[in-house]
C-alpha cells in the first residue's frame, strides 16, 4: 500500500516557481548570509531549512493560552497579564498573543517559502529540505487556518514594498485546507527517501498530518484519512512508531501499573525519582534528554544541546545549539507557570482525571503533590513539562503515534455515534489498555473524545478535537455557564489581529464577534 501511495504522490503536480523578493535571511546569528550567497554554498538549502525549525521554535511559546487555556481543560486563577481574559473567552484583535502568533506562525511560512520559491537549485542531495519546506508551510497554515478560521494561503515570499500582500486575501477555510493538504502531500513526494529524524519533518509525519486535516476541514473526508492513517499503522514497524508500553503480563496490578507510569512519562522525556508504593510514586518528575527521542514521537521541537541535531537558534553562537531566547516551549507550562496561576487543571478536569480512574495518566500529567480535591479552590498543576525556569530542556511534542492510533478510530467512526469495527477498537484499546484500563468491545464517539481529552491534556489538542468533533458550543457553553465566562459560538475562532488589519487597511475582515 505504501508504495502504490508513493507512486501516486510522485505524480503530484507542483506549485509553480516564484522569484524571491527577500534578499537577507531573516535569522540574527552569525551563521546569516545573503540568499544569493546561501544558495551558492554546498549546504545552502540546509541552513535555510534550519532556518525553518528555528523560526517555529518560537510558535509554541504562546500556543497554550489559546489552545488549552480556552479549553474546558484548565483555568486562570490570577490578574496577571492576559490569562484571565482567554481562559474567559474574553480577548480581543488587540490583544497582543492573539498577533504573536500569527506573526511567528507568518514568520515560519516566509522561511519555508524562501526554500519553495527557489526549490530548483536545489542540488539532488538536498531535494528533502523542500519537502521539509512544504511540510512546515502547511503545518503553519493548519496552526492559522484552526485558529482563526479565516486566513490567507501566503505561498510565496512577498517583498513588503509592493502590494503583493493584496494577491492574498482571506479564503473560505475549505479552500485553505485543500492547500494544506496539496502542501503536506507534495512534501511526501519530496521527503520518501529522506533518512527519518524526528526532529525534523518525514513522509510519515506528513501522511497523519494530511490525515488530521482532513478530518478537521469543514467537510471531512473520513474515507481518505482512512486510508492515509492505515498506510502508517499497517507499516508502523518500518516506520518505527509505536506506543511506549511495557507488558504487565505476569506481575501484580501495582507493579504493572508503576512501569506503565514510567512509560507515559518517557515519552515526554521525563523521569522519575524514587520507587512506588503500591503503584505510586514516591518521587518527582525531571526532564531526561535522553529519553526525548522515542518511537512514540513522530515530529517534535527541540530545545537543547544534546537533541537538536544542530540546527542552529536565532541566539545561537556558532559554536552553541541551546535555544536561549527564553522561550522553552511555553513558559506557562513549565515548573513556574503556577506563579502565574495559568496552568492550573479545572475542577471539571479533576473530575476525570483523578487516580482512581486514570492510574497511569493521572500521574504522568498532574503534580500529585498540589492535588487536593477536597478544596475546590485548590491549585493543581501539570506534571509534563517539569523543568524548572523560562529556559526549559523539555521538548515539544508536535505529533506522536497515539494520536494517529485514535485519528484512525475518528475516521473509521466516521461522524457516527458508535462503531463495532474491530480496526478502530483496536487502535482505540492500544492506547486504553497503556493507560491501565480495561479494552471495550463498542467504540462510541463520546468514548473517543473523553479518551483524547485524558490522553493529551496540556498538548494543546482539546479545543480543537471540541470544534472538530461538533461538540465545542456544547461543552464549552456549558464550562462558561458554571463557571461565569463570556463563551458564545462566535469565540470558536480567534479575532484576526487588528495589527493585520491595520497594516491593509479595507483589505481583511474581521472574523465575528469581534
Amino acid at each position: 500500500m505504501m508504495n502504490l501511495y508513493r507512486n501516486i504522490l510522485i505524480c503530484f503536480s507542483f506549485v509553480a516557481l516564484f522569484t524571491s523578493c527577500e534578499e537577507e535571511l531573516d535569522l540574527s546569528n552569525p551563521t546569516a548570509l545573503s540568499i544569493e550567497e546561501l544558495l551558492q554554498t554546498d549546504d545552502g538549502f540546509i541552513l535555510l531549512a534550519n532556518g525553518i525549525l528555528d523560526a517555529y521554535q518560537k510558535v509554541p511559546a504562546n500556543e497554550f493560552l489559546l489552545t488549552e487555556l480556552r479549553s474546558d481543560n484548565v483555568r486562570a486563577n490570577t490578574e496577571n497579564g492576559n490569562y484571565p481574559a482567554f481562559n474567559a473567552f474574553n480577548i480581543d484583535p488587540n490583544n497582543g498573543d492573539v498577533a504573536t502568533y500569527y506573526s511567528n506562525n507568518m514568520a515560519t511560512i516566509k522561511h519555508a517559502n524562501t526554500i519553495i520559491d527557489n526549490k530548483f537549485l536545489a542540488p539532488e542531495s538536498q531535494q528533502y529540505t523542500v519537502g521539509e519546506a512544504y511540510f512546515m508551510r502547511a503545518l503553519c497554515h493548519f496552526n492559522l487556518v484552526r485558529a482563526y478560521e479565516n486566513i490567507p494561503y501566503i505561498d510565496t515570499v512577498l517583498d513588503i514594498n509592493a502590494d503583493e500582500a493584496y494577491n492574498y486575501p482571506q479564503l473560505d477555510p475549505a479552500v485553505v485546507y485543500e492547500k494544506i493538504i496539496d502542501d503536506f502531500k507534495t512534501s511526501i513526494a519530496y521527503l520518501q527517501e529522506a533518512e527519518t529524524n524526528r526532529y525534523r519533518p518525514s513522509s510519515g509525519a506528513a501522511i497523519c498530518f494530511a490525515a488530521k486535516a482532513y478530518l478537521s476541514q469543514p467537510n471531512p473526508n473520513y474515507t481518505e484519512a482512512e486510508l492515509l492513517l492505515a498506510s502508517v499503522i499497517d507499516n508502523s514497524a518500518s516506520y518505527k512508531y509505536n506506543l511506549l508500553y511495557t507488558d504487565g503480563t505476569g506481575k501484580d496490578k501495582s507493579e504493572a501499573i508503576a512501569d506503565l507510569i514510567v512509560d507515559y512519562g518517557n515519552i515526554f522525556g521525563n523521569e522519575i525519582s524514587g520507587g512506588f508504593t503500591d503503584g505510586v510514586p514516591d518521587g518527582s518528575w525531571s526532564n531526561n534528554p535522553g529519553l526525548e527521542i522515542n518511537n512514540e514521537v513522530i515530529f517534535s521541537i527541540a530545545y537543547e544541546l544534546v537533541s537538536s541535531d544542530n540546527y542552529v537558534t536565532a541566539d545561537s553562537a556558532l559554536d552553541d545549539q541551546v535555544q536561549t531566547d527564553s522561550e522553552s516551549i511555553s513558559f506557562a507550562m513549565t515548573l513556574q507557570g503556577p506563579s502565574n496561576g495559568v496552568n492550573i487543571a479545572s475542577n471539571e478536569f479533576l473530575e476525570v482525571m483523578t487516580p482512581e480512574l486514570q492510574p497511569v495518566r493521572f500521574y504522568g500529567s498532574i503534580d500529585a503533590i498540589s492535588y487536593n480535591p477536597t478544596l475546590e479552590t485548590n491549585d493543581t498543576f501539570n506534571a509534563k513539562f517539569p523543568t524548572d525556569g523560562e529556559i526549559g530542556d523539555n521538548d515539544w511534542i508536535v505529533l506522536r503515534y497515539a494520536d494517529v492510533l485514535l485519528l484512525y478510530s475518528e475516521a473509521i467512526l466516521a461522524g457516527g455515534n458508535s462503531t463495532t469495527d474491530e480496526r478502530a477498537i483496536s487502535a482505540f484499546n492500544q492506547v486504553r489498555v497503556r493507560a491501565g484500563l480495561d479494552p471495550v468491545v463498542n467504540l462510541t464517539k463520546a468514548d473517543l473524545l473523553a479518551e483524547r481529552q485524558v490522553e493529551f491534556v496540556y498538548e494543546n489538542q482539546r479545543f480543537y478535537d471540541l470544534i472538530r468533533f461538533g461538540e465545542a458550543d456544547a461543552v464549552l457553553q456549558e464550562y462558561s455557564n458554571r463557571n461565569s465566562l463570556f463563551y458564545t459560538s462566535e469565540k470558536k475562532y480567534l479575532p484576526f489581529p487588528q495589527r493585520e488589519l491595520d497594516n491593509l487597511p479595507n483589505f481583511y475582515t474581521q472574523n465575528d464577534g469581534y
